[in-house]
């Protein structure tokens, strides 16, 4: 399968989970007759109150021929395990700046989770709708956070797209007269830019989980990138623990993300985003092996 795994990154309330809908409705995550609430990825009660993302949230869209595995992330420094997390996912990120506002203190805090882990940036100037704006000044700043920040010479050369995320339109160009509705534009940057995963399908399984979700009926469930090998429900598999002890289980669901929904699969290879229940107490940072070819990540701190 043709894979792109990406994280939204953004200081907070900069339009990310906004942009997230307009991904998913141009994706065909929802079928013409669907109501879409607004910043439908925002599902924790908390979340709906406050108006902000907490939880990092997995989601896909497909795309001529391609799987964009999308993980939106928390814009708030109080909530910066998550997005550090996140990057262990993910290949590359698309970085999203108010075009009123410009960089702000929270836009240097998750640019620097990523290129700390050398994740390819694609910076997306968004709420170019509105009045005042200078995306110039706006792309000056960005440069110079990149620089500030130490970011490889082949990153500053970032691509670039401007979108309404409210509107629903983009472009590839700076002036907002140029907007189209979708965001096709956006996608179509995602697929060009991004490598797909470089993965080794044909050795032992290797799997970092890396958020945790939970489900009455299978109980606590760890979600992670596969980066090597292969996995099935009903295989018996040996995970590394965070003290170094290693504990036997069998896969009993395997959960891969369709749009907004966790849809039960019956394998998964390499390149993947996928959730996996079976062990009650699974940890983030911990590595799914195969058993007697146990090769654990390093610990994500």
């Amino acid at each position: 399968m043709n894979i792109r795994n990406i994280a939204i990154i953004a200081h907070v309330d900069h339009g990310k989970t906004t942009l997230v809908n307009e991904l998913l409705k141009t994706g065909g995550a929802f079928r013409d007759n669907e109501e879409v609430t607004d910043r439908v990825m925002d599902n924790n009660d908390i979340e709906k109150e406050r108006g902000i993302t907490i939880l990092a949230k997995t989601t896909s869209v497909y795309y001529k021929d391609t799987k964009i595995n999308i993980l939106d992330t928390p814009g708030h420094a109080d909530f910066g395990g998550e997005v550090e997390r996140i990057m262990n996912m993910v290949d590359g990120c698309l970085l999203l700046v108010d075009a009123f506002e410009g960089t702000m203190p929270q836009t240097r805090f998750v640019l620097k989770k990523a290129l700390q882990s050398h994740i390819k940036p694609i910076v997306c100037i968004n709420k170019v709708d509105r009045a005042n704006i200078n995306i110039e000044r706006t792309l000056d700043e960005v440069l110079e956070l990149f620089i500030e920040l130490g970011a490889p010479d082949e990153f500053l050369e970032f691509p670039v797209v401007f979108t309404s995320a409210l509107k629903g339109t983009s472009s590839l160009q700076a002036n907002p007269s140029t907007q189209v509705p979708g965001m096709e534009c956006v996608l179509d940057t995602i697929i060009k830019e991004i490598d797909a995963p470089k993965v080794e399908l044909d050795s032992p399984l290797q799997m970092q989980i890396s958020l945790l979700d939970y489900n009455d009926f299978v109980g606590r469930i760890g979600i992670g990138t596969i980066k090597k090998g292969t996995i099935h429900v009903n295989d018996n598999v040996t995970v590394s623990r965070l003290d170094g002890s290693l504990t036997n289980f069998r896969v009993m669901k395997l959960f891969g993300f369709q749009g907004l929904k966790r849809v039960e699969i019956t394998s998964a290879s390499a390149g993947e985003i996928v959730a996996v229940a079976g062990l009650a107490d699974i940890n983030v940072g911990e590595t799914i092996c195969e058993p007697n070819k146990v090769d654990p990540l390093p610990l994500i701190k």
